[in-house]
């Protein structure tokens, strides 16, 4: 009889046992299935709402993949070689023609690899970026001309540049000098150029040998042209076509904002790089050729009368009148597919307040 009673005694124990054990393992399996529910959506792009970690490892996500795009376009433009220091693409001499019937859209569409005035070469990372600045006011022809020419020119050489056109708002008396102040201290907010070519719109360059680069003098281009029978003007002439680095500016503070009217300007540049005891270069004559193409003298263009006085004072004022005095108001920038536009009020001269 005390057998049974024992035995007895043990399987409720067992039985206890094993139902503790059973809801032990129902526990565990729910569990289980949580944890499960909770993975797979995330596993499958599901977010929970309330979950901001995954939120942020998108942005990881993207920024990642945003750092490696830049990166890769970096690696393209390191792989390019650098342009060779004579282009392959150079013709030398060439006829230039002056088609009356020539419009602007003909010139948009033979220079399709120019995209709002600037143009890269493809092929090769160019050896110096290069703004040409134009001031321009009334001279719509000339200018059509010009682009028609220059980029092509400018292509075959195989630079990076970007064409600025600087228009003269209002009624004033023209301001070349102080046109091409505005261009340059404006193209400077675009890119840091390397080059800088002061450039009138009736001078069409005639041989692509006349590379338009910078050198470690100031440059001049126009050595001869049609209407000087291919000769100097007069010697020290630096008119027409100049060449300057961004240094080579700043250290002769610019053009004299001063001169308003026709001459002048030129010569007062001149005396200004000669006191920074910098010389000026040209390329040979039988290269440094344009062609001017004809025009009468504009209204508001006439001869600045008040030119000698002010060049007799360039020794005093070189480091007042020019980058640091000049005053403006840009009125719009309009960046065409051939060109940046540039309009702007440079004020009157001070007689005529």
């Amino acid at each position: 009889m005390g057998l049974f009673p024992a035995m007895s005694k043990f399987i409720r124990k067992g039985k206890c046992l094993f139902l503790l054990l059973l809801c032990l393992c129902v526990v565990a399996w729910i569990a289980t299935l949580s944890n499960d529910d909770t993975v797979e959506p995330v596993q499958e792009g599901s977010n929970p709402p309330e979950d901001k970690s995954v939120e942020g490892f998108a942005k990881l996500e993207l920024e990642s993949e945003m750092m490696q795009s830049i990166e890769e376009r970096v690696e393209e433009q390191a792989a390019k070689e650098s342009c060779p220091e004579r282009s392959p693409l150079l013709r030398g001499a060439f006829k230039l023609s002056f088609d009356p019937s020539l419009k602007i859209g003909q010139v948009e569409s033979e220079n399709g690899e120019v995209v709002e005035g600037q143009y890269n070469p493809s092929d090769c990372t160019a050896r110096q970026s290069v703004a040409i600045l134009i001031p321009h006011r009334n001279r719509e022809k000339h200018l059509l001309y010009l682009l028609y020419h220059l980029h092509p020119f400018l292509q075959r050489q195989q630079l990076h540049y970007a064409i600025y056109v600087i228009h003269q708002a209002g009624d004033a008396t023209f301001n070349r000098a102080k046109l091409l102040n505005v261009g340059y201290l404006e193209a400077l907010k675009d890119h840091s150029w390397d080059c800088f070519i002061f450039h009138d719109v009736d001078l069409v360059p005639e041989n692509d040998h006349n590379l338009y680069m910078c050198e470690d003098q100031p440059k001049h281009l126009v050595v001869g042209r049609n209407s000087t029978g291919y000769k100097l003007r007069y010697k020290g002439y630096f008119g027409g076509v100049s060449a300057m680095t961004k240094d080579q500016f700043h250290k002769v503070n610019g053009f004299p904002n001063s001169y308003w009217g026709w001459g002048g300007e030129d010569d007062d540049l001149r005396i200004r790089v000669t006191l920074q005891k910098m010389s000026i270069i040209r390329p040979s004559p039988e290269v440094a050729r344009y062609t001017m193409v004809f025009h009468k003298r504009d209204s508001g263009n006439q001869i600045n009368k008040d030119r000698m006085q002010l060049l007799r004072r360039t020794h005093q004022a070189w480091k007042t009148d020019g980058l640091n005095s000049c005053s403006y108001k840009i009125l719009s920038v309009h960046r065409a597919p051939l060109f940046i536009n540039i309009t702007a009020d440079i004020g009157r001269p001070e007689h005529a307040h």
